[in-house]
């Protein structure tokens, strides 16, 4: 069933979890987190990230993504997740993406706010949910560093309030101690942060690079109030292992061996980091 990020969010709220959001940049990712999903009776949110262009180009992967979520057991949200320009959020809204990230935390301030803003009546306009962030964390999606103190770059409670009010936005995405990527050590969380956004803001919470959290984290934050978390990462990796196990172990004839041997290993990772979100929701 295809829903956009205020339905998820509403159910998040009513039943005090976080909705997992999943990056699905091929088919294995796709069914992985939408089997699994249906599997635990939960809402889910299945993403496309701009740099994923030229992993798997949004005109391709898009509406197999769409489809895939109007044939869902459970509300699925197609969500475009760090688009950085506004052509690129065209892009997805003209393709049936129900929700839509602006990422310009990047940018100077004030052009943040008024490219936020203007996305967000774009997005409105179609009866799309928006996404922004103001802050960023340490390191992009891709990776790649931001070459600066990470403390830095944790988003101030007044200015995230000042944000939302002032762009319209229905979700926003704070900085407060995690990363994209793998972590070489375990993140320290500035729960207080997160809890002061929550007191000054009306919107639902995001945590990006939620990968790698411990799982004790994981439900402090949705106690302080993030209602949507973002994972991949980890989930990516058990796929590649679990494809080099079978390519070592058992000497496949065909790629469709290996290609299922990944799917079950990131089902596996998902279900463990939706039980995490859900906070008892499943049992």
């Amino acid at each position: 069933m295809l829903v956009n990020l205020n339905d998820a969010m509403k159910f998040a709220r009513e039943h005090h979890l976080a909705i997992g959001a999943f990056n699905t940049p091929n088919l294995e990712c796709l069914d992985a987190v939408i089997e699994t999903a249906e599997e635990l009776k939960l809402p889910v949110i299945i993403s496309h990230a701009e740099l994923h262009e030229t992993v798997a180009p949004i005109a391709s992967i898009g509406p197999v993504m769409v489809l895939k979520a109007q044939m869902a057991k459970v509300p699925v949200v197609v969500h475009l997740d760090h688009g950085e320009h506004l052509e690129y959020l065209e892009k997805a809204m003209d393709l049936g993406f129900t929700s839509v990230m602006f990422d310009g935390s990047l940018l100077p301030l004030e052009e943040n706010f008024a490219l936020t803003k203007k996305a967000a009546e774009m997005a409105h306009a179609r009866g799309v949910t928006i996404e922004a962030e103001i802050g960023a964390l340490p390191s992009r999606e891709d990776g790649s560093e931001n070459k600066v103190d990470p403390s830095s770059l944790y988003t101030d409670p007044d200015l995230a309030k000042k944000f939302v009010e002032e762009t319209g936005i229905d979700a926003l995405a704070a900085s407060f101690g995690t990363a994209h990527g793998i972590y070489k050590i375990q993140p320290k969380l500035d729960f207080e942060r997160i809890e002061k956004i929550a007191s000054l803001t009306s919107v639902p919470l995001v945590m990006h690079g939620g990968s790698g959290v411990s799982p004790e984290d994981y439900h402090h934050a949705i106690d302080c109030g993030i209602s949507k978390i973002n994972y991949y990462s980890y989930m990516a990796r058990e796929g590649l292992r679990a494809a080099k196990k079978c390519l070592d172990e058992t000497n496949p004839t065909f790629y469709h061996e290996v290609a299922f041997a990944a799917k079950e290993a990131m089902k596996a990772d998902a279900k463990k980091a939706m039980i995490h979100f859900a906070k008892g929701y499943v049992k």
